[in-house]
């Protein structure tokens, strides 16, 4: 099996994930989201994938520390990243590439036949998958609202009021929903074969 881990390739390795890894893990991935459009996306546990056939999870370790993480939920004939994350600190060393090629070893002969992630509007995020042979097949948007436009949405009955709004909306929408909400991201699906 082929790395592509270009600097300091004998102080990181990959492996499956382990649930000792969960607190590094985690530390990994909000350190490695905090300065694109999921910088908000914390999580306090691991996330457990339910409706998949099966996953696979492996992890970039150096030093007992996870410094990367690709997971990738199997759902028939789909697979589809759930997590792709590389600690800052580590970034433009190819460990993103290596464990895409241990995920693309691992789902070779066994009926998938295609592989996506869904993504927002990162230049980085968007020029590895472009780089990796994934092409985008679909897109809608995100919009999210803080306190003072939420209280302008419908009220539910009770005490309270929206204070916060995450929605899905179509992309035609783009331009309103853009001028109306702070934050508006185009969602898209990136798909390719898992051959090599």
């Amino acid at each position: 099996m082929t790395h592509r881990i270009t600097a300091h390739p004998e102080t990181v390795h990959i492996r499956d994930y382990q649930s000792a890894d969960e607190q590094s893990w985690l530390r990994c991935r909000v350190l490695a989201f905090l300065n694109t459009c999921y910088y908000d996306s914390v999580e306090p546990i691991k996330p457990v994938v339910d409706d998949a056939d099966r996953t696979i999870d492996l992890v970039a370790v150096a030093d007992d520390i996870v410094v990367g993480i690709l997971d990738v939920a199997v759902r028939g004939d789909l697979a589809t990243i759930e997590t792709v994350a590389v600690h800052p600190d580590y970034r433009r060393r190819g460990i993103a590439d290596s464990l895409l090629d241990v995920i693309l070893t691992r789902l070779d002969g066994t009926g998938v036949i295609s592989l996506d992630a869904w993504t927002r509007e990162d230049a980085e995020a968007l020029a590895w998958y472009d780089r990796e042979g994934f092409v985008q097949t679909e897109q809608y948007l995100h919009v999210y609202s803080g306190y003072d436009r939420a209280t302008k949405l419908a009220t539910p009955t009770g005490p309270s009021h929206p204070v916060m709004l995450f929605a899905h909306a179509k992309i035609e929408h783009e331009a309103r929903f853009r001028s109306e909400f702070e934050r508006v991201y185009i969602c898209r699906r990136m798909q390719r074969s898992p051959a090599r």
